[in-house]
């Protein structure tokens, strides 16, 4: 492929971002991982005692602060 002076480039790049192709459609076990990702934290965090949410708290804000 021969090398796109500048304008060539800028047209070429405002076309691919500006084109009409549709985007995919999820498919059914797409969407079925996404409801169910939605209502994993929410979930974990019900079946959760205040002890086990303290310890998980504490293990996050340590791996935090040990990244500094």
């Amino acid at each position: 492929m021969p090398k796109k002076d500048l304008n060539q480039l800028a047209k070429f790049i405002v076309d691919q971002a500006t084109s009409d192709e549709p985007k995919p459609v999820p498919t059914a076990a797409q969407e079925s991982g996404r409801k169910g990702g939605l209502k994993g934290g929410t979930a974990r965090a019900a079946s959760l005692t205040a002890e086990e949410r303290k310890a998980i708290a504490e293990k996050a804000a340590k791996a935090r602060w040990e990244k500094q």
